[in-house]
């Protein structure tokens, strides 16, 4: 039986162990800039996947993804040995790094958002002094009260009385 509330423990306590060990025991270069972002566990605690994401030197560097998922793959057994010390489990699940496309995403969501707000401020600015084409009311009849259509004068209205001639039996 799968037990989520163990699961969930398990990975943030896995989460927690795996970005300690990276960032204070393992010399690596390219794991300098790593950061653990989530982790899932399987329901019967055998399998995590730890997902990563990778931030450049300067903000006007590239990261370097290739160098970081091969830095972790070295990096894979001892970062295996700290959970199984630091978790207490009687398995100790297998790791599998996954790098993590949220936080690009999401800042090509907030560039697609960004431009759709310049759109709107743009047709707004356009807008300001826009007449609309035609006349105002296309649908108003002028001196509609004088010939008698208005809303006062009910000749709209049918008449119960008033039959058709396909309304009538044929004799």
């Amino acid at each position: 039986m799968v037990d989520e509330g163990r699961a969930r423990k398990l990975s943030k306590r896995i989460a927690t162990i795996v970005a300690s060990a990276i960032e204070f025991e393992i010399k690596d270069p390219p794991l300098a800039f790593v950061t653990v972002t989530d982790t899932k566990v399987t329901g019967d605690l055998h399998d995590a996947t730890v997902f990563y994401t990778v931030r450049g030197d300067t903000l006007a560097d590239e990261p370097d993804y290739e160098g970081a998922a091969a830095a972790l793959e070295r990096a894979k057994g001892v970062l295996r040995s700290k959970v199984g010390a630091g978790t207490g489990v009687r398995f100790t699940p297998t790791l599998t790094f996954v790098l993590d496309k949220l936080p690009d995403v999401a800042r090509d969501m907030e560039d697609l958002l960004a431009r759709a707000r310049q759109a709107d401020a743009d047709l707004a600015r356009i807008r300001q002094g826009a007449t609309p084409a035609g006349d105002p009311d296309p649908y108003r009849v002028t001196g509609a009260d004088e010939v008698g259509g208005g809303p006062e004068d009910n000749t709209d209205v049918l008449d119960p009385e008033d039959t058709y001639d396909h309304d009538r039996p044929e004799d």
